[in-house]
């Protein structure tokens, strides 16, 4: 049958992941992970889908079960997203036992060489060339931040997130009524849906909202996707009780 590409439009960040839990046990296919990380762990995975969220700065920013299904766990919240993921995802700083983080490829000061002929080099993070770059000038499309390296091939445990490219409409391309906004298009490599998606976007959010303050633009969208959206076994029963299926 081949790969089943599918796609889902949200307001907001609890939202979609409402949908994109009853997507993969609808669509999703069961195999089970013979190398990496998680090895020999089932998982029910969809193929690859893109998640377009309109609203992604509604509060709450992560999911919250129904008053009729408080006996389940929630997946994450925003304490542990605010106290403990964004150092992960904003800090340069990583634990010794610790192979990267993803602030250490977004927030690290890395060196680059000035134009050519001159041998001075300027140490900033991705994060800080992005606002710098878009307080200068709107209609860059160049603005793509990288977490993944050539070398993370060889990690027993590569990163998930792998890059997410921002852009601000051209000022000469806004239609009538819009303000500049920035977006976030994110890419995941493998993305576990039942606790890892809600704490991802919620921290990114958050960094999204930062930027945007920092550049003087409103935050806007996001499109997410993975072509590895799954729900490990152990959550299987959660997640359809959670979905009613």
């Amino acid at each position: 049958m081949g790969l089943k590409p599918e796609h889902l439009i949200a307001r907001d960040l609890p939202d979609a992941w409402f949908q994109a839990v009853d997507l993969c046990l609808e669509k999703g296919r069961v195999w089970t992970v013979e190398e990496g990380s998680y090895e020999g762990q089932k998982r029910w995975e969809l193929d690859h889908v893109t998640i377009h969220i309109t609203h992604p700065g509604t509060r709450p920013l992560v999911p919250e079960m129904p008053a009729h299904l408080s006996h389940i766990p929630q997946p994450t919240t925003m304490e542990y997203v605010e106290n403990e993921y964004l150092a992960y995802l904003m800090s340069p700083e990583r634990k010794k036992n610790e192979s990267y983080t993803y602030g250490s490829r977004l927030a690290r000061p890395l060196p680059f060489q000035t134009p050519i002929g001159s041998d001075v080099l300027i140490a900033k993070s991705q994060i800080d060339t992005v606002i710098e770059r878009f307080k200068r000038n709107h209609g860059t499309n160049q603005c793509c931040m990288s977490i993944s390296q050539p070398s993370d091939i060889h990690l027993e445990d590569p990163p998930c997130l792998r890059e997410i490219d921002a852009r601000i409409i051209a000022p000469d391309g806004l239609r009538e009524g819009e303000e500049p906004e920035l977006h976030f298009i994110i890419y995941f490599r493998s993305w576990s849906l039942w606790d890892g998606f809600p704490a991802n976007l919620a921290g990114i959010r958050l960094m999204q909202e930062y930027m945007a303050g920092e550049i003087g633009v409103g935050a806007g969208e996001m499109i997410v996707s993975s072509k590895g959206l799954h729900v490990y076994d152990y959550a299987w029963d959660l997640a359809k009780l959670r979905t009613g299926r």
